[in-house]
Order: structure tokens, then sequence, then C-alpha cells
């Protein structure tokens, strides 16, 4: 989500007035191309996160060479916020079950809190 508003917020800038535009770069067609990459990575992540690790590096490097191409990254707001996104997205890790060795540990648990909770009720009695 952030990897989209950051995008979103470089495809806005290149449509501010031309006294607050800085002219850095190529403002053809890359200055369109890098945020719609962003924007497209930001969408990919959310409805199809198993390829997640792919898009958020692909979302990194568009949002370094927005630098160069979209008037300094979105004026640094953008270009921020899709590199925070992006690795937010990389270290993100969807549900998943637990894994044997946790699963086993979770399931004494509950074997202890249950003999500890049925022992204490009737001796309380």
């Amino acid at each position: 989500m952030v990897v989209l508003l950051g995008g979103a917020e470089i495809l806005f800038t290149l449509r501010a007035p031309l006294p607050v535009v800085l002219h850095i770069g190529m403002q053809g067609l890359a200055g369109y191309l890098v945020p719609t990459v962003m924007v497209l990575c930001g969408l990919l992540i959310l409805f199809n996160p198993a390829q997640r690790l792919f898009y958020s590096i692909m979302a990194l490097l568009a949002s370094l060479a927005s630098w160069v191409t979209s008037n300094l990254g979105g004026f640094l707001f953008g270009m921020l916020w899709g590199v925070i996104g992006a690795c937010l997205t990389f270290g993100w890790v969807p549900d998943q079950p637990l894994r044997r060795g946790r699963a086993r540990r979770e399931e004494r648990r509950e074997e202890r809190r249950a003999r500890h909770g049925k022992a204490a009720g009737p001796a309380g009695a």
C-alpha cells in the first residue's frame, strides 16, 4: 500500500504547475513510466502476495530510478514512501501454518494449561 501511495504521489507531482516542477533528468516517457511501474507493483503486491519478493525488488528499483526521472523522486516523498514500502514488503510474511517444532510447543503449553486449570478447579471448591 505504501508503494502504491509513493507511485501515486510521484505521478501527482508530474502534473504540478510549471514553477513548482524541477526539471531534472528525462521528463519524457521515463518520467511517467517509472511511477506507473511503482503503482503496478503496489497493486500486484496487494493482489498477488505470493510473488511479493519480486514485486518489492522491482518497486525498490523503480523508487530509486524516480530520483533521476521524476522530479527528484516526487520531491523525495514519493521515493521515500516507495523505498520504505518495498522494504516492508520484502520482510512481510503472509499467514502461514506453524512449523512442526513450534506447533508441538504450542500443544504442550495448551496441555499444561489444561492440566493446571483442571487441577486447580476441584481443589479450590
